[in-house]
């Protein structure tokens, strides 16, 4: 998906998909995220919870291309976690935790958080 860069026009063709896009994939998260609570990810990839987080995923990437900058894509997210009901936020923020964790974050990390920062 491209990013707008300063100065062009947002209104080309794949700035306006994105934007759609972008609409849309909001819509859908409430529900989404909704019907993961208490889905069972380890069993198979393609689960409810991996459904709501590539939604996310899709909606920050769609975002930022139509904002031209990632920050855009984060706020989107935010905004559309702020309309879940506690329990489905704290199911989706479990589900993220753990992929981080299985994935290498805690190592990919330490060295600076043990050497106090950004190196």
């Amino acid at each position: 998906m491209p990013f707008r860069r300063r100065g062009e026009d947002e209104g080309k063709a794949e700035y306006f998909v994105a934007s759609e896009d972008a609409s849309r994939i909001a819509s859908e998260i409430g529900p989404l995220v909704e019907s993961a609570v208490g889905v069972d990810w380890y069993g198979h990839l393609g689960n409810d919870a991996d459904v709501a987080a590539l939604a996310l995923c899709r909606l920050r990437r769609a975002r930022a291309a139509v904002g031209g900058g990632i920050a855009h894509g984060d706020a989107a997210v935010r905004e559309a976690l702020d309309s879940l009901t506690p329990a489905a936020l704290a199911w989706l923020t479990s589900r993220a935790i753990s992929y981080m964790d299985e994935n290498g974050f805690p190592e990919a990390v330490e060295p600076y958080i043990e050497a106090g920062g950004e190196q």
